[in-house]
């Protein structure tokens, strides 16, 4: 990558920051106008309650400021660089607008979500089946499109490139509705799913530039950018939360850049703390079954057990972002092993 790309990427990240900052001076004040705030469930943590009505859909703000951001750095590459991001090969180009849709896909399922709950004042939003349903359109048409493009060749830890064939469809379809749910389970906290998404992207962006994939590196950059400026809104105490609007977009648009780069199984120590979210409802639901009502955490997700073990908040956010760190490195050492 040359050091005008570097340059370029670097502008990009400062300027994501900055719209998604700027942007919650007007969108936050806008939201608390139209009453777009927050119903807590009464089956979470008692003392969150005094949070409810915060604005929610707050996830705008990134992913205005990402796709901007990601859609003037390819007009820039068109015009005063010599890598032409327009130029590339049909799958590059499916890679990178296909990774785009899919979170724009994911983050419009999310906002409906939000839509229903607060001004349709249905708490749970839409079902689980129209959920499904709307996630399983928009993750087959990305999983097909990176098929018929060429693209369903997948970098394996250990044993190297692995062409999954037909395969690729499912496998993907798969890993996108899971980590998109995972994200979005992992939004209880102030600043927890910003914080550890911020992390999670991170090792994407070293990847994408030492692969040269200067689109890819685009949208990753900016979606960090991005992030950090939520999270000038987002930390405790939190001024906006980013709801399903922005949950969904964040585990689409990690998903999306994972399997553009051919690395999909390095989600996995990337995305470790939304996998332990996860599971840690699914082991709740499956033990409460099981004992006939016992429970094996407090409370799940996960954050919500270590809030009752009286953990602050901000500690909660400290200890899972550290433990995506060590993740990412682990992603590093893998992707460079290989």
């Amino acid at each position: 990558m040359t050091t005008m790309q570097l340059w370029v990427l670097c502008t990009a990240g400062i300027l994501s920051f900055l719209i998604s900052t700027l942007l919650g001076k007007w969108v936050i004040p806008a939201l608390q106008r139209l009453h777009f705030g927050q119903t807590i469930r009464e089956e979470g943590p008692a003392w969150h309650q005094s949070k409810s009505g915060t604005p929610t859909m707050g996830g705008v703000l990134f992913i205005a400021a990402t796709v901007t951001t990601a859609l003037l750095t390819i007009l820039i590459s068109q015009l005063f660089l010599d890598y032409k991001i327009l130029s590339g090969t049909a799958l590059s180009l499916v890679k990178l607008f296909g990774t785009l849709l899919l979170a724009l896909g994911c983050g419009l399922i999310g906002f409906l979500d939000d839509y229903i709950k607060v001004v349709k004042k249905r708490n749970l939003g839409l079902t689980a089946r129209q959920k499904l349903i709307a996630q399983l359109l928009v993750a087959t048409a990305f999983a097909v499109a990176m098929y018929l493009a060429g693209g369903h060749v997948i970098k394996v830890p250990f044993f190297g490139p692995v062409d999954f064939g037909f395969w690729y469809i499912p496998f993907c379809i798969f890993v996108i509705i899971a980590m998109s749910n995972a994200t979005n389970l992992t939004d209880g906290v102030d600043g927890l799913c910003g914080s550890v998404s911020f992390m999670a992207v991170l090792p994407l962006v070293v990847i994408a530039g030492n692969m040269a994939a200067f689109g890819i590196s685009a949208v990753a950059v900016a979606f960090a950018g991005a992030l950090a400026g939520f999270l000038m809104w987002n930390l405790h105490p939190a001024r906006v939360f980013m709801g399903d609007t922005g949950s969904l977009f964040i585990g689409a648009l990690l998903t999306g850049l994972a399997f553009s780069l051919e690395q999909p199984f390095l989600l996995v120590p990337i995305g470790i703390i939304y996998i332990l979210e996860n599971l840690s409802v699914i082991l709740q639901v499956t033990y409460f079954k099981l004992t006939h009502g016992r429970r094996l955490f407090k409370m799940s997700p996960l954050h919500h057990h270590f809030e009752l073990c009286n953990w602050s908040e901000n500690k909660i956010v400290l200890v899972f972002s550290a433990v995506t760190v060590i993740g990412g490195v682990l992603a590093l050492l893998l992707f460079f092993r290989a």
